[in-house]
């Protein structure tokens, strides 16, 4: 299969490495937008921005520059990969709104938002990577490789699970053709709502997670968070169309657990720098690498506002990132809501 993966970050790079190294032959062109660093990547066989260490195989293509290289690139293609955070996802999909090859996207989390809110009306809400796709490039066959995985274990060919979801099979299909491999399990859903759903709200549970990690709550807060952190996904999950059983799979508890327990998690870590008394900037500027949950925190919440779905744990993120609690004040808040039943 001939396979461009546009976006040179380190999620876009090691798939593009995973599939390259797939036995059965794959053609894949990793597209930089940065025509300096598609250079650098060509001639010292690493992408030492992003995944440091790792050697691209000499099977990987790696190419970059201005948009018109990669137009002229994309005819021969029979699967293209958007490895773009959510923010450039709009822009990308509108390049390739009249491709007829399947298209997935990487990104998880909401858009910020595209327009200020009209005097009197309730601000917008950011949208969800297949919600962009719909109103900028309706025709496409697109859909969503998602799961739970850290860039640096699945360039290091460490066995990970994915799930590929898209409303059409086709799509599926090529995702499954593309990636699945001797290190990288790939199994299809059809729920692209529920799988774009969960790989959005984990980000901002991780936080949470972190926060009552870096305050030495202990394993049993632990548990608690993640469990209930559940139960807030599947319900946003649910009222936005998704179906519960994609939230006890890879995109819903997979991803859970591995964003909130997992050292490599960036979301994580913000939470663990907030508990130490750094401030959002610091922690965030620490990172060297976006992570989603600070961006997507206050959009999960607003759209769950609007849909009468309660997220205590989501609003006590929001509170913190926002200065209006401190870290200890958060979770007074959480430990002092008063009792009900567990599957409400």
């Amino acid at each position: 299969m001939k396979i461009i993966v546009i976006g040179a970050g380190a999620w876009g790079t090691a798939l593009a490495v995973n599939a390259a190294r797939n036995p059965v032959g794959h053609q894949v062109v990793l597209w930089a937008r940065d025509g300096a660093q598609a250079q650098a990547m060509h001639q010292t066989r690493e992408n030492a921005r992003y995944l440091r260490g790792i050697p691209l195989p000499r099977e990987l293509h790696v190419r970059g520059g201005d948009v018109a290289s990669l137009l002229q690139a994309v005819p021969q293609a029979e699967l293209l990969i958007v490895a773009t955070p959510v923010a450039g996802l709009r822009t990308t999909l509108e390049l390739l709104q009249d491709v007829t090859m399947p298209v997935g996207w990487l990104c998880k989390g909401f858009e910020p938002p595209q327009s200020a809110a009209a005097p009197g009306q309730p601000a917008p809400a950011g949208l969800m990577p297949h919600e962009i796709q719909r109103q900028v490039a309706p025709g496409l066959h697109a859909g969503a490789l998602s799961g739970p995985s850290f860039a640096q274990e699945v360039a290091r060919g460490q066995p990970t699970a994915l799930v590929a979801a898209s409303r059409h099979r086709h799509v599926r299909q090529a995702l499954v053709e593309a990636f699945h491999g001797p290190t990288l399990r790939v199994y299809g859903n059809d729920d692209l709502v529920g799988v774009e759903v969960g790989g959005a709200v984990k980000n901002v549970l991780a936080i949470a997670t972190g926060l009552a990690d870096g305050l030495n709550l202990g394993l049993n807060a632990r548990a608690a968070l993640i469990t209930r952190g559940l139960a807030e996904m599947a319900r946003l999950g649910l009222a936005l169309g998704g179906r519960q059983e994609s939230f006890m799979g890879l995109s819903g508890l997979g991803d859970l657990v591995l964003t909130a327990t997992g050292d490599l998690s960036r979301n994580r870590r913000v939470g663990l720098l907030l508990a130490e008394g750094k401030t959002l900037d610091e922690a965030v500027q620490s990172l060297g690498h976006v992570a989603e949950g600070v961006y997507s925190a206050r959009t999960v919440l607003q759209r769950a506002r609007q849909l009468g779905v309660e997220m205590p744990i989501t609003e006590c993120v929001v509170a913190l990132l926002d200065g209006q609690l401190k870290p200890v004040e958060a979770v007074a808040a959480l430990m002092g809501r008063d009792p009900k039943g567990e599957l409400l």
